[in-house]
């Protein structure tokens, strides 16, 4: 019995191995990547050194640097804070609020969310800063 050997290069390229490859790196990159809630709101945060990745969290309170509030990405009032914030609290049943303040906001102001989200039980606290280097 003689076998047939040929030293002839494939003409035909098998996609199936290199489609393989292309779902496994893209499950590989869904599954390893951060979902961070970001809310539409652009705020320049004041810089930390040692600052900390957060737990995501739904319930984001932004203050603009023209001292405008915004929960999630819908605008509020100082006033109506509190009955806002219990509802959000109340749907996800989480106890962090995280606080994205504008770097020249005034403390005062941040001072009043975090009394107003006190006043309802939210009992922890984030205020989100951004990475600087020194």
């Amino acid at each position: 019995m003689k076998f047939e050997t040929s030293n002839k290069p494939l003409s035909i390229f098998s996609y199936s191995s290199l489609t393989d490859i292309v779902m496994l790196l893209l499950i590989f990159f869904l599954l390893t990547s951060q979902f961070v809630i970001q809310t539409g709101v652009k705020v320049q945060l004041p810089g930390a050194k040692n600052n900390e990745q957060t737990a995501p969290a739904r319930t984001i309170v932004s203050i603009t640097a023209e001292s405008k509030m915004y929960l999630g990405s819908e605008a509020i009032s100082l006033d109506a804070l509190p009955g806002r914030l219990e509802k959000e609290i109340g749907k996800t049943e989480e106890s962090n609020l995280i606080i994205r303040a504008d770097k020249q906001v005034n403390i005062d102001l941040v001072i009043k969310v975090i009394d107003a989200a006190k006043g309802i039980g939210v009992s922890k606290f984030t205020i989100e800063t951004e990475k600087e280097s020194f």
